[in-house]
């Protein structure tokens, strides 16, 4: 399942697949209307690439990831927009003992030895290690012409696939521009760093002047306005919930304005995730109406673990394609003076271990 066709639902996404490439609609406005999205053309875009998949945000950043074989084990390699960019390279695996001592290693084809840095991580945690800079051009040449490569650390090891390496990165030097000159990535040519196009302005988003709260926020024993509870889609997600007291009582506030109150409805739980409902209100409880926040996709009506923060007017939210988190979308959306904006978002469509801070962006603003 790609990102672009990736739709939040109340439980939990499965977040691990394969497809092609796909369009994306510009992230509009959080609206209290059906809210609608217009086509800009190429950017952000996605790509699989046999047992590999590359992403360009649409700032025109871009990321290839290799997976492992069997087991446990990723390879990423990233870099911006624009001439003066250089490419990075971090690559991790969890090892069955859950530990491992010494630096992580790679050898492409049993040959081309490369020292990464101590890796970072425990029996929590997923270890990665980010190649040293001066190693980073030789790895890339070398996936970019091998058929596997090993990662190692003491005595575990795991094998990547370079099936796909190379086309995953002649991909982002056509996005890019970098094909025929120095800075190529995988195809170089004669032609100067300086012909490599900067990255398109990416949107500025700012935040309404904060406002104080009052009685509004997160505490327990908050009733919805009557208004609100009589909608419909709350009945419903009342119905959905009542199996669990506790979460139908978690009802979320916040004074967005002062003419617009923010209103978070559980309206479904998992293991691993929980879904709210959001609706503004006037600060009586009348005019309720339904939110839904623009994406890199389809509008969302449902936000997984989601909170507002009212200090920095933004909403953040995390939906894990499973329990362990390595998978899944991270997003978050500022209250401005048009409605919510889409300020961020990341997301790892397959399941294979890589942490949540390592995942590629689909949308940046500034």
């Amino acid at each position: 399942m790609r990102l672009f066709g990736l739709v939040v639902t109340a439980i939990a996404v499965t977040a691990c697949g394969e497809g092609s490439a796909a369009k994306s609609p510009e992230p509009d406005v959080g609206r209290t209307d059906e809210a609608k999205a217009s086509p800009i053309p190429d950017r952000p875009g996605e790509r699989t690439f046999r047992d590999w998949y590359a992403v360009c945000d649409n700032a025109n950043g871009c990321y290839a990831f290799g997976r492992a074989s069997e087991g446990v084990g990723w390879v990423r390699i990233a870099i911006a927009a624009g001439p003066d960019a250089q490419p990075g390279v971090v690559v991790g695996f969890w090892p069955e003992n859950g530990s491992f001592g010494g630096p992580l290693t790679a050898r492409v084809d049993g040959t081309d030895l490369i020292a990464a840095t101590d890796a970072v991580g425990d029996e929590d945690d997923y270890p990665a290690a980010t190649v040293r800079a001066d190693q980073v051009t030789r790895l890339i040449d070398a996936m970019g012409q091998g058929e596997a490569m090993t990662l190692a650390a003491g005595t575990e090891t795991v094998t990547i696939s370079l099936s796909g390496a190379a086309a995953s990165l002649l991909w982002i030097d056509e996005r890019q521009g970098r094909l025929g000159t120095s800075m190529a990535l995988i195809r170089k040519g004669d032609r100067t760093a300086s012909s490599v196009p900067a990255g398109p302005t990416v949107p500025e988003v700012t935040p309404a002047p904060a406002v104080s709260q009052g009685r509004y926020g997160d505490q327990e024993g908050q009733t919805l306005p009557a208004a609100v509870a009589a909608l419909p889609d709350v009945v419903q997600c009342r119905a959905d919930t009542d199996f669990n007291p506790d979460l139908q009582a978690a009802i979320v506030s916040a004074k967005l304005d002062a003419n617009t109150v923010l209103w978070g409805v559980p309206c479904g739980a998992g293991a691993y995730n929980f879904a709210n409902a959001w609706f503004t209100t006037r600060p009586d409880g009348s005019n309720p109406r339904r939110l839904t926040f623009p994406s890199t996709g389809e509008p969302l009506d449902l936000l997984v673990n989601a909170a507002y923060d009212p200090a920095t007017r933004v909403i953040d939210a995390f939906d894990k394609g499973r329990g362990l988190g390595d998978c899944g979308t991270a997003s978050s959306w500022t209250w401005t003076d048009r409605g919510f904006v889409l300020r961020s978002s990341t997301a790892m469509p397959d399941c294979y271990g890589v942490p949540s801070e390592y995942w590629p962006t689909f949308w940046v603003t500034r």
